[in-house]
């Protein structure tokens, strides 16, 4: 069985996936499991592809392994698509995501609703050893909201709205935020691609 590193520690992204991988015969493994556990990547690019393409090098150059890494952040409309690679730090370093959303409402307060449009997106890259690369973007347009609205999800959930469905991320049942969210269309295009490359 082929095996994959996926450069994050993160217990819901590895679950991810998992379920969109086990259809390849892969083994996704950890960083901890490779013995990288405490591997700091400085990601100092400037857009989401840089950012998961540095981390997806930094392990696979570590372990020679393909390598699985992501970026993902908000853009909002009226910043000039601010916070973006930012996007956990927007209000400082060490900072909680009810910080990042008190800023947000803050910088936007005087903003009119037809000027708050936003979109999350995710970048995955994929690397191997070869050189060979796959990347796969996903995105999802809303708004943002003047105030926190649901008690699922994380980050900037509970004020990133979306119209079709009449709820914010965090408002909605997790099936179905991963189904149509900017992670779960990024890990349909890294499905898509795969398929493609082992074709």
């Amino acid at each position: 069985m082929e095996k994959f590193v996926l450069a994050s520690g993160n217990e819901h992204k590895l679950i991810e996936i998992k379920k969109v991988l086990k259809d390849f015969g892969i083994e996704i493994v950890t960083m901890a499991e490779v013995g990288l556990k405490d591997l700091e990547i400085i990601e100092d690019g400037d857009t989401f592809e840089g950012n998961s393409f540095i981390k997806a090098e930094e392990v696979l150059k570590r372990t020679g392994l393909p390598t699985i890494a992501d970026d993902s952040g908000l853009m909002v409309d009226y910043l000039n698509g601010a916070p973006g690679v930012y996007s956990a730090r927007f209000a400082g370093e060490d900072v909680t995501y009810e910080d990042n959303n008190d800023k947000l409402i803050e910088v936007l307060k005087n903003v009119p609703e037809d000027e708050r449009g936003a979109k999350f997106v995710t970048v995955m890259t994929l690397l191997f050893p070869s050189g060979d690369k796959i990347v796969a973007r996903g995105e999802i347009e809303g708004k943002i909201l003047r105030e926190r609205k649901g008690q699922n999800g994380f980050g900037y959930d509970p004020l990133f709205y979306v119209e079709k469905y009449g709820k914010t991320f965090a408002e909605m049942p997790i099936e179905l935020k991963n189904e149509i969210s900017h992670r779960g269309k990024a890990l349909v295009s890294l499905k898509n691609q795969l398929e493609a490359y082992y074709g």
